[in-house]
Parts: structure tokens; sequence; C-alpha cells
């Protein structure tokens, strides 16, 4: 299982690579990054409402959390316990990030344009600040 520490170091550094992604024109990666440190950022809020130290990480870990096991980031905000809280206080920045799909690393490159990997970048940084 992987521990809220490492899981909230693990999301900061991937918002740091989409810096460096965007600052180098990366903006798919940019994107697709920003989105898995989201992703993290919820996992890591589950784990402090549900007094977890670690949030399962292996298959078998997850036997008897089949419904934690998702990337869906409107599932685990819900989860959360602070959906409320985020979508009144921060529902355009939610709105954005809210569009991620893991799938998108899959994604023909150059799908993405500057603003709209600014604007993913941006509201990341304020979701995370707000989780």
């Amino acid at each position: 299982m992987l521990s809220r520490k490492d899981i909230k170091k693990i999301a900061k550094t991937r918002l740091t690579d989409a810096r460096i992604l965007l600052n180098n024109k990366r903006w798919d990666g940019a994107v697709y990054l920003c989105g898995y440190a989201i992703e993290l950022g919820l996992k890591c809020k589950i784990c402090e409402i549900l007094n977890w130290q670690e949030y399962p990480e292996t298959r078998s870990e997850f036997n008897d959390y089949r419904t934690f096991k998702t990337h869906n980031l409107d599932v685990l905000l819900h989860l959360s316990g602070i959906e409320s809280h985020i979508k009144a206080n921060y529902l355009s920045d939610w709105s954005i990030v809210a569009k991620w799909k893991p799938e998108a690393r899959y994604e023909p490159v150059g799908k993405v344009r500057l603003s709209d990997a600014k604007e993913m970048l941006k509201a990341t940084q304020k979701l995370l600040k707000a989780l």
C-alpha cells in the first residue's frame, strides 16, 4: 500500500513534472500529469477522511474496497468527503480538471493547446492546495 505521505509527495512531484512539460511545449503530457496529480490528491484526502495511513495499491489489497479502485475523478471526489466544499468554492477549477481521463495517455500527441494546458495547470494547483 502507498502511505499518505508518499501519495502526497508523488502528487506534488507530478505537478512539478507537469510544469516542466508545459514550459517545454509538451502540453499533452502536462495535462495528463495534472490529472494524475489530482487523482493522487483525492486519494490522499480519502485516506485522511477514513483515517487510513495507506491507500490500497494492488488487486489483492483492493479486495475489500472495490469502490475505491478507480481513476474516475468524480467518483474520487465523492468518496473524499469534500465534494460539496470543492463544488461550492472551486467549481470552475473542478470543471476543468474533471474532464481528465486516464485514457488520455493514449491520445495522439498535439491534441492539447497551450491555453488548455495553462488552464489545467492553474486549476490543478488551486485544487491541490484545497485538498
